[in-house]
């Protein structure tokens, strides 16, 4: 099962080595053995970790810019996904894991050291309100979030951790082209333009799935994200 997933990984053109290849397989495993009694994931199998997951996660790959130090943040890690698959193919890539839930931040945060990632820090609190913290406030190239919320509310906890001309992606399932249509206005109140809704194949994965790309044209207004809760309750 592993030798085909590797043929999956090398069909999306992404050069391996065995470090990496090691790095996948610790990370299965930690996985499914804390999963028991931690609820990280709803997968009980090497294949559903490895289709639905890490391929899903590399998918997004060919999105991040190939520029030196890219920093990149992932709001709403859980339990690593997709910053950590891509940081394993992309060890270049200053990484920070955003986790509203504390037992999910610790798995997190023993996870990297199990892995030895370098240039991956771990938050814990809520999008809300780290985003308006100036050590993180458009502080990154890239924001990345993976089943977290509808687009409108997601954009308006990712487009404030871009800096002007970074981008935010957003993975989703078979409604995403609606919801790039819905996300029209908080678009324009929060300085995002949609760049692109890509349809990605998931090998093992029979959904429709798309990547929502966003570029960030221009400054998130002081009052963006708003308090905790409101980006759900209250959409743009």
């Amino acid at each position: 099962m592993w030798t085909s997933f590797l043929e999956q990984v090398a069909a999306l053109g992404i050069a391996r080595d065995e470090a990496q290849v090691a790095a996948f397989r610790k990370f299965h495993d930690t996985l499914l053995a804390e999963n028991q009694y931690l609820n990280l994931t709803a997968l009980s199998t090497t294949e559903g970790v490895q289709s639905k997951h890490f391929l899903d996660s590399l998918s997004g790959l060919p999105l991040l810019p190939d520029m030196p130090n890219l920093r990149v943040i992932d709001v709403g890690a859980g339990a690593g996904f997709p910053g950590i698959p891509l940081r394993i193919v992309r060890p270049d890539l200053h990484l920070t894991l955003l986790e509203a839930t504390r037992k999910k931040t610790d798995f997190l945060r023993r996870l990297v050291e199990e892995l030895s990632l370098s240039g991956v820090t771990v938050v814990w609190g809520r999008a809300e309100m780290v985003a308006h913290d100036p050590a993180h406030r458009e502080r990154y190239d890239v924001a990345l979030a993976r089943a977290v919320a509808p687009l409108p509310t997601l954009l308006e906890l990712l487009l404030p951790f871009c800096r002007l001309d970074g981008l935010c992606v957003a993975w989703k399932g078979p409604k995403g082209p609606d919801e790039a249509v819905a996300a029209e206005r908080a678009l324009g109140l929060l300085g995002g333009r949609l760049r692109e809704v890509r349809p990605v194949h998931i090998p093992g994965d029979s959904g429709a799935r798309f990547l929502i790309v966003v570029e960030k044209v221009g400054p998130t207004p002081d009052k963006y994200p708003r308090r905790p809760g409101m980006p759900a309750k209250r959409p743009l």
